[in-house]
């Protein structure tokens, strides 16, 4: 989780109440004290989604805004916010890497003379909320022109790292420099600031574009000797970013957690036996390279949280059908499962009728209190936490977070 795009893109893929006590953070499983459970919002700043509401804002003015959103997440008895702190390969913090984001000034590389991060921590912590910062690893800008990035800008001081697909600049994920660069610039913010956790959002290889394809042909001859075929080269690319991402994060800051938010369906059943009940028209393992299963069985994340951004009885991707297999994808892994939900959807009038319904999301949580292997809810996002347009998200607190509870650890 930009996240708007993605979630735009997520629907188009696809077209090619009754509380239960036992699973109820509001009674605890077992009749006493709330259970530790995630109850979490996205802050997306990519194309000014959340925060700050537009580029250009006075300082006060962001940090007001900033902190009316985690004011509203305590509100909601929520516990940890994602706050998105690296949305197009530039900063939410003064990074020596790369320049500030152009989302805080409209400038990018501007100083925006104050520390969105720093404050984020600080703030979010004096609610009693968890902060994790969220990174996106590769995106370089969602234009194609690298004139109009900062002129200090990485990409235009290393042009071969970057690839132009689908109208929009990457970082080329085959390249070991490219790797090693990303990671140091996001190992940076976990250095400097006491994060409780990293978090990567669903983008690793774009999404795929019809009639496009991604250049990586160079890197494919220099790096992907000793693999059967590109696709396999790409998936260890991803693989190699997640495992050296994890043991970096324990390094640098040992307490904090380190978690995706991938793209809901890892692969279809009639791509694979393995696969979900599903016809979605991305797969991740094969359109993102990204094995989120593998991830998980092998416990190479401490947590998971698959974008389940549909209703239940939704024909290609059923959240009755997804439910269970992640929480059997999740079951005796180390890794803990945590379900991204489509808050942003209810009440627009471009879904379907589900969405219409105050108690879609309600039921989310009622049918996932019956999988012991479900830690949790994240919702995106936190503008949709405040506007819900039809009380959705007070549904939700009213039957499951009657009191608050601890985020899992």
């Amino acid at each position: 989780m930009g996240r708007v795009s993605r979630r735009a893109f997520a629907v188009a893929a696809l077209s090619a109440f009754t509380m239960m006590p036992q699973a109820s953070a509001a009674t605890g499983r077992r009749g006493g004290a709330p259970d530790s459970e995630m109850r979490g919002v996205w802050i997306a700043s990519v194309a000014n989604r959340d925060w700050p509401s537009k580029s250009g804002l006075s300082a006060a003015r962001q940090r007001a805004e900033l902190l009316t959103h985690l004011d509203t997440a305590a509100g909601n008895r929520l516990n940890t916010v994602f706050f998105q702190v690296r949305p197009t390969a530039d900063a939410m913090w003064p990074s020596p890497y790369e320049p500030w984001s152009q989302y805080l000034t409209g400038t990018q590389g501007k100083d925006p003379g104050w520390d969105p991060l720093g404050t984020a921590v600080e703030e979010a912590h004096a609610r009693g909320l968890q902060l994790h910062a969220w990174f996106n690893p590769y995106r370089v800008a969602v234009h194609a022109d690298p004139s109009r990035l900062a002129a200090s800008h990485p990409a235009r001081e290393n042009p071969d790292w970057v690839v132009t697909y689908g109208g929009k600049l990457f970082y080329n994920p085959g390249l070991p420099e490219v790797r090693a660069f990303v990671e140091d610039a996001m190992l940076d913010a976990v250095a400097k600031y006491p994060v409780d956790g990293v978090h990567f959002d669903d983008y690793f290889y774009p999404y795929p574009v019809a009639g496009q394809t991604f250049d990586d042909d160079a890197a494919y001859d220099e790096h992907g000797g000793g693999f059967p075929d590109r696709a396999a080269w790409r998936r260890d690319n991803i693989d190699r970013l997640v495992r050296e991402t994890a043991d970096r994060v324990k390094e640098v800051r040992p307490g904090a957690r380190f978690g995706i938010s991938p793209f809901g369906v890892w692969r279809n059943a009639g791509t694979d036996p393995l696969g979900s009940d599903t016809t979605a028209g991305v797969e991740t393992y094969d359109d993102l390279h990204a094995d989120t299963r593998k991830w998980v069985r092998e416990g190479w994340i401490d947590y998971i949280v698959p974008q389940l951004y549909w209703n239940i009885g939704f024909a290609a991707a059923d959240y009755a059908k997804l439910l269970p297999w992640w929480a059997e994808a999740a079951r005796d892994s180390s890794t803990q499962l945590y379900v991204g939900e489509a808050l942003y959807k209810a009440g627009d009038p471009a879904q379907p009728a589900a969405w219409q319904e105050t108690g879609e999301l309600s039921r989310h949580l009622t049918l996932a209190g019956e999988y012991p292997q479900v830690r949790g809810h994240v919702y995106f996002a936190a503008k949709d936490v405040a506007a819900d347009r039809i009380g959705a998200m007070a549904r939700v607190v009213a039957d499951h977070y009657g009191q608050p509870a601890p985020p899992p650890r």
